[in-house]
């Protein structure tokens, strides 16, 4: 362990003082923080907004209830509306002839589609039973898993935080790497008197560090500013956050391995960082996903520490939960390191 508390200060150092590190590690993940934060706390249950072309009975029979489940805007025109939901500017236009109510709607957005059908066709059910008077023989019954007093920011906050890990860890290393291998100074390392595994240590340790601190940061601010509520074992988040930073260690390791310039390290790295978000739940849920994407963002490990987060953090699972993402991240960091390690150049060709 010789030299690895006056590295890993070194290290520490050079971290705070790298304004452009500081930025990308704390200020620009958080401005999505704060973007998103304020885009979702107004509110948070989706909305059908329906145009009601001239006279609807059944829409002006519903119960008052039933109708606040959309929002509704009465136009007389039939053509204008039709382009609107073309546009995207209404989800559906509704008119009523005779019997027949008729719902025009745009397969643009299939999920929203689907969404104003359904509450459509709950409206013509309603007035279905009224006018037989008797009720039907099936009922169903939903019910959400979810408390319905969360808000977005609770599931916003796990995502965009494994974000900024993942972000931190992969540049950190891969950049750190290449530039140390092109000024010399893993050759000078490398021949001074230090153990290498004080040299991993302390690379590892000063991320790990920043890891919490960006943990503590987005927690605070989301709790202080959004309303964010930790339930469950929410501290088990903390291991996880750990055991994902080696994993995006040993991705920015690998990064950094098969690049010879800062500039080729960073578009590397990047081009690694910003799918897997997208790919991983990061910025949109992805319940709705296709099957095939839903398997390939099960091969990646921010998929399993946004998942973890979540159960701990969000869905008020105990601390079993975070077993199995913690054993896929440390199996992934394991894999994907000694794949880096085989590539390892002290110098460069």
């Amino acid at each position: 362990m010789r030299g690895l508390v006056p590295l890993s200060r070194a290290m520490l150092l050079g971290f705070v003082r790298d304004r452009m590190a500081l930025f990308f590690t704390l200020l620009f993940p958080l401005m999505f923080l704060v973007l998103f934060g304020g885009i979702f706390s107004f509110d948070t249950q989706a909305r059908s907004e329906v145009l009601q072309v001239g006279d609807v009975p059944i829409l002006d029979r519903a119960p008052r209830e039933q109708v606040g489940e959309v929002d509704i805007t009465r136009v007389d025109d039939l053509a204008a509306a039709i382009d609107q939901v073309g546009k995207g500017d209404a989800d559906a236009a509704v008119e009523q002839h005779g019997d027949e109510l008729v719902l025009h709607f745009s397969r643009a957005d299939q999920v929203q589609a689907a969404t104003v059908q359904g509450t459509i066709g709950s409206f013509v059910s309603a007035a279905n039973q009224a006018v037989s008077g008797e009720p039907p023989r099936y009922r169903l019954r939903a019910e959400q898993v979810e408390d319905d007093s969360l808000e977005a920011i609770q599931f916003l906050t796990p995502g965009l935080l494994g974000w900024a890990i993942a972000m931190s860890a992969t540049f950190g290393a891969a950049l750190t790497l290449v530039t140390w291998r092109k000024s010399r100074l893993l050759r000078k390392l490398r021949l001074a008197p230090v153990p290498t595994a004080s040299i991993v240590g302390a690379r590892v340790g000063v991320s790990m560090l920043v890891a919490l601190v960006q943990m503590a940061v987005f927690l605070g601010l989301a709790m202080a500013f959004f309303g964010l509520r930790l339930t469950g074992s929410w501290w088990m988040a903390i291991p996880l956050v750990l055991v994902a930073t080696l994993s995006f260690l040993a991705i920015g390791l690998l990064a950094g391995a098969v690049t010879r310039t800062p500039e080729s390290a960073s578009g590397l790295a990047n081009l690694i960082v910003l799918p897997m978000a997208f790919l991983s739940g990061s910025f949109f849920p992805l319940e709705g996903a296709p099957a095939w994407l839903q398997a390939i963002s099960r091969a990646l490990p921010l998929r399993h520490l946004n998942e973890g987060m979540l159960d701990v953090m969000v869905r008020g699972l105990g601390p079993s939960a975070a077993w199995a993402p913690i054993g896929v991240l440390l199996g992934f960091g394991l894999v994907v390191g000694l794949i880096a390690v085989r590539l390892f150049r002290w110098e460069a060709d």
